[in-house]
């Protein structure tokens, strides 16, 4: 018994040297995490310095340090640091436009085992007060607008859809707000037409998707004057909308004996072509439903793909065909380009097709 105890007292002690001398370079942190507390969002960049002890018995050297995102900046021990030396890695969090809390991490490898060590940065951004350059940020003319695209998004065909701007005064004298060439389907007026110095007013907007008569996303462009000057047509709002086809109100009966449009195949993969090579393809498509399909509109992501419907009216039961054509000529790499068809089938009103590919670069180019 005394020699088996001798034995394993022999053994306690050999493992507890072999833990004491660490093969190698071995990273030790002060500290793995730092909490900066509130910090305001316009006070500048904060910064920590994280310190660390090799307790290895080799030179440990740092390979690479990186941030969770472009926010976080780190400065870090460039040379080797010999056993029993003290590194660090700082950190710096600028908290311009991210107010609220937050939470970073570091990556820090190097020569120890493991490789591997993560640092943390967490805090609050307390925001700062809004001016008004912040809160309407587009500028047109004497006017400044919380935004110059007003985005209508789904409006049905035979609807007449409202949408408005803010707006501000900022100068020191009277606007006027006026609109020129406006389409014969947008309305618009300033509300009111001419504003005090500091005052708030909208641009009031009215969309007629019927005489628009068009379908899918949609976007146009109408030209403000102030104080009756266009500036060259460089004061401009943009107008977007989605027109469709309102289906809520049909019946289950209606649903049962609507149009129904089914392809072969959603996506067409043409593989690995030369740039300044054209790949053609046709999609198949069937009017599986019990009433007319009407094809409304076809159209590309790009003008690099040409489509042409064989028919845009299809009894119960006929098929047709959407030929499609890629001209690589100024694409390079990945491609993906899609092809909305728009019908009158209430399960599926848009349809979207998609043509996929390499392009690589011509020999000797």
């Amino acid at each position: 018994m005394k020699h088996l105890i001798f034995i394993l007292l022999i053994v306690t002690a050999s493992l507890g040297l072999a833990q004491a001398q660490q093969v190698g370079p071995n990273i030790s942190w002060d500290n793995d995490t730092h909490d900066f507390g509130d910090i305001k969002e316009d006070g500048g960049k904060v910064s920590h310095n994280f310190s660390f002890t090799n307790t290895g018995n080799a030179p440990l050297v740092i390979t690479q340090v990186r941030p969770s995102c472009g926010c976080t900046t780190s400065d870090y021990t460039k040379e080797p640091v010999m056993p029993g030396q003290k590194g660090f890695v700082s950190a710096v969090f600028n908290p311009m436009n991210r107010p609220n809390r937050f939470s970073k991490s570091i990556s820090i490898t190097t020569n120890s085992n493991p490789p591997t060590s993560t640092l943390r940065i967490v805090g609050n951004v307390i925001p700062k007060q809004a001016t008004i350059e912040d809160e309407y940020p587009r500028v047109l003319g004497e006017l400044r607008l919380k935004t110059n695209h007003l985005a209508l998004m789904k409006v049905n065909i035979d609807e007449v859809k409202e949408g408005e701007l803010e707006m501000i005064n900022t100068s020191s004298k009277l606007v006027n707000v006026s609109f020129r060439n406006l389409p014969s389907h947008i309305k618009a007026e300033a509300v009111p037409e001419t504003l005090k110095p500091g005052e708030k007013g909208v641009i009031k907007v009215w969309y007629d998707a019927k005489k628009k008569n068009d379908w899918g996303f949609l976007m146009d462009r109408i030209t403000v004057a102030i104080n009756g000057d266009t500036q060259q047509n460089r004061n401009l709002l943009s107008i977007s909308a989605n027109i469709e086809e309102d289906f809520s109100n049909l019946s289950e009966a209606e649903k049962a004996k609507a149009p129904k449009i089914e392809f072969n195949e959603n996506t067409f993969n043409f593989g690995t072509i030369t740039q300044g090579q054209s790949v053609d393809y046709t999609f198949e498509f069937k009017n599986t439903g019990k009433s007319d399909l009407v094809i409304r509109k076809t159209k590309a992501s790009c003008g690099c793909t040409v489509i042409n419907p064989s028919k845009s009216l299809l009894k119960p039961g006929e098929t047709a065909d959407l030929k499609v054509k890629f001209n690589s000529t100024g694409k390079l790499n990945r491609q993906n380009k899609s092809i909305t068809v728009i019908t009158n089938d209430p399960s599926q009103p848009q349809v979207t097709l998609r043509v996929t590919g390499m392009v690589e670069p011509a020999s000797g180019s």
